[in-house]
């Protein structure tokens, strides 16, 4: 993470010169930047697109529509922020009066923001609630999920979505400790995951914890399915020639992506190999290195 001079970290947005330079943004155009973020994505295309280009920007989180919007500013009337996921891409395009775009792209990955502020539960380098909510409107937290799933239930969330081979006893300790008290914090669920799992199990370059969290992560947010939903209906958008670019940061989403842009006969796959980070931005930006961006075209 680049930091500032006084030691505050400053948002990089990943893989942001390879994907301004396949979605080739130009003057007069229209793209929807289906994850905003901290803004970065927006700004390159705003700024690439000058002097009229436009920028119709999807986001469920609040704080970062807040931090975005003051980053955009300066580019005044040329943008417009929807507070909906991405799935919800022909909802918010009617609602803007938009009916056909130039480019579209979609990080499916964690912002910056959502790890750092500390509040959400998304990380467990620090004790937090178990909540995990992208969107604050939503109902369903990690916290819920750990109390009220069945121990089959757990177990399959952490297999298919997190691909953790040790799912079965993760999801029985889980079951046992909240009979006991409910499970409410990140440092209460990281013990019991690393009680569950014997010691010869634990991965060498990952915390024993990580893929738990990724799979509640990803089902408090039906991610897949939203990210399967925009692979779905975003093409029918594009304009001819128009780049659609997808930014996954694990094998579940590359999956999804590589098998819905080759099914999909209205697209000509661009990337027949997901392009990734340089050594030199992996050093700068430690979240880049598991980044993949995929491409394809509109016909």
């Amino acid at each position: 993470m680049v930091t500032s001079s006084d030691g505050r970290p400053i948002h990089t947005s990943v893989l942001l010169e390879e994907t301004l330079s396949y979605l080739n943004p130009v003057t007069g155009g229209v793209y929807v930047d289906g994850t905003l973020g901290m803004g970065g994505h927006s700004a390159g295309i705003l700024e690439r697109s000058a002097p009229d280009g436009r920028v119709i920007a999807f986001e469920w989180d609040e704080a970062a529509i807040k931090k975005a919007g003051a980053r955009l500013s300066p580019y005044k009337d040329r943008w417009k922020i929807i507070r909906r996921n991405f799935a919800e891409i022909s909802a918010g395009l009617d609602e803007a009066g938009v009916s056909e775009i130039d480019g579209l792209l979609v990080d499916a990955g964690l912002s910056s923001l959502q790890l750092d502020m500390g509040e959400r539960g998304f990380s467990f380098q620090r004790d937090e609630i178990l909540d995990m909510r992208m969107d604050n409107r939503g109902k369903i937290t990690a916290e819920s999920i750990l109390a009220t799933c069945s121990q089959s239930e757990l177990a399959d969330i952490f297999f298919y979505y997190g691909e953790e081979r040790q799912a079965r006893p993760i999801a029985s300790a889980i079951v046992e400790s909240r009979e006991k008290r409910p499970i409410k914090t990140t440092k209460e669920l990281v013990l019991i995951v690393a009680k569950a799992v014997p010691k010869r199990f634990h991965p060498g370059k990952i915390h024993v914890a990580t893929r738990v969290f990724q799979a509640l992560r990803i089902a408090v947010n039906t991610e897949l399915e939203n990210l399967a939903k925009i692979l779905d209906e975003g093409v029918a958008y594009l304009t001819p020639g128009a780049r659609f670019c997808v930014i996954s940061f694990h094998s579940l989403e590359d999956r999804i992506v590589k098998r819905k842009f080759r099914n999909n006969n209205k697209l000509n796959v661009v990337t027949s190999r997901p392009i990734t980070a340089s050594p030199e931005e992996i050093l700068s930006n430690r979240r880049s290195r598991s980044a993949r961006l995929r491409v394809a075209e509109r016909r």
